[in-house]
This record gives structure tokens, C-alpha cells and sequence, in this order.
């Protein structure tokens, strides 16, 4: 990432762990993997900066967890609530509004 990007995904955050929840409940570690790999290795998460946002959501009724075993490790699995779900459509909505007037905005078609 460039040294602008960390200020620039400050905004977004929530909505790329929102959306990597988005078709299944998954441990912290996965969520990590899997904004990796959505956003092809642009973002590479520390566990540092993820693990707080998912309790911080998680306090806010975005996201609900538990307890389970996996591969012989207890681990905590997240899940979109009905309003994390809400949440992140409103959030693509309003992020899909503003890329479209920066696109037009730099000139862009």
C-alpha cells in the first residue's frame, strides 16, 4: 500500500470486514484472508487492526459471535447480524455513489 492508503482505508474498513462476512460466518483470521484475496492483495490487514474493528462492530450489534472448535483450536466465528447486513448494503450503496463522483470528478467516464 502507498503511504496515503492506511488514512484512505481508515473509511472503509468496516465495510471490507462487513462484505467479507457477507457469505459466511468466519474466525478473524479468515476475514483477514479473505480481504486479501477479494481485493486481489491490495490490502493486507495486521491481525492488529482487524481484531479491534470486528469487537468494535460486534459491540454495535453489526456482527454476533461464538465460541467453536476448529481444527482442534476454540476460535471465535463472526456473523453478520440483520443489521450488519442493513449496514453493509447502505455502506456499498454510499461507496458505489462517491467512487462514481471521483470517477467523474478526475474526468473519468
Amino acid at each position: 500500500m502507498g503511504d496515503v492508503w492506511p488514512e484512505m482505508l481508515k473509511g472503509h474498513l468496516d465495510l471490507l470486514l462487513l462484505s467479507a462476512l457477507a457469505d459466511a460466518p468466519a474466525h478473524g483470521y479468515a476475514v483477514v484472508q479473505a480481504v486479501r484475496s477479494r481485493s486481489r492483495g491490495t490490502f493486507d490487514l495486521a491481525e492488529g487492526t482487524v481484531y479491534p474493528a470486528l469487537h468494535r462492530l460486534e459491540r454495535s450489534a453489526m456482527l454476533e459471535s461464538s465460541w467453536v472448535r476448529h481444527d482442534g483450536r476454540r476460535r471465535r466465528v463472526y456473523r453478520l447480524t440483520a443489521s450488519g447486513k442493513a449496514e453493509l448494503n447502505r455502506q456499498r450503496a454510499s461507496y458505489r455513489s462517491f467512487t462514481s463522483g471521483m470517477r467523474w470528478g478526475l474526468g473519468g467516464a
